[in-house]
């Protein structure tokens, strides 16, 4: 049990480190261009920013999976990437199918993995609603000055 523990926290350091660098990238793209989309009639620069700051963290969540995956197949647990990088996916999704499993020795650290997709993902999800509610208070604000 040790040995998974051990072997899974730089993961999931690099994972959080990663998490952060671009939880911080992303709070820098929307505010470097969240003023071009302060004017009436935005929705399309809105919806722009928006999704490059999903793509930002959906790309981050990807690559974390594939550092799961890359250490599944140094452990010898898969035999090619693909395989390694589907059971990630589940893994880091947390819905954990089942049809694939790692061997006794290495399962702890599938939960390890889940553990730290639940996290990022939830960490991913309040950048994104945080972005969200600034959108909706900008508009409603932008409506109200219209209507007066």
């Amino acid at each position: 049990m040790l040995i998974n523990l051990v072997t899974g926290l730089p993961v999931i350091l690099l994972c959080l480190l990663m998490q952060a660098m671009l939880v911080g990238l992303c709070m820098r793209l929307y505010l470097r261009f969240r003023p071009y989309t302060l004017t009436p009639n935005s929705l399309l620069p809105d919806m722009l920013l928006l999704a490059a700051v999903m793509l930002l963290l959906l790309l981050g969540n990807c690559l974390q999976m594939a550092l799961w995956a890359w250490l599944f197949v140094l452990l010898g647990e898969f035999d090619n990437f693909t395989h390694a990088l589907y059971f990630s996916g589940v893994t880091f999704a947390t819905l954990g199918y089942g049809d694939v499993v790692l061997s006794a020795g290495w399962r702890l650290l599938s939960a390890l993995e889940a553990a730290n997709g639940i996290l990022m993902f939830g960490v991913s999800t309040a950048v994104m609603t945080a972005a969200i509610n600034d959108v909706l208070k900008n508009n409603s604000k932008l409506m109200q000055q219209q209507q007066q």
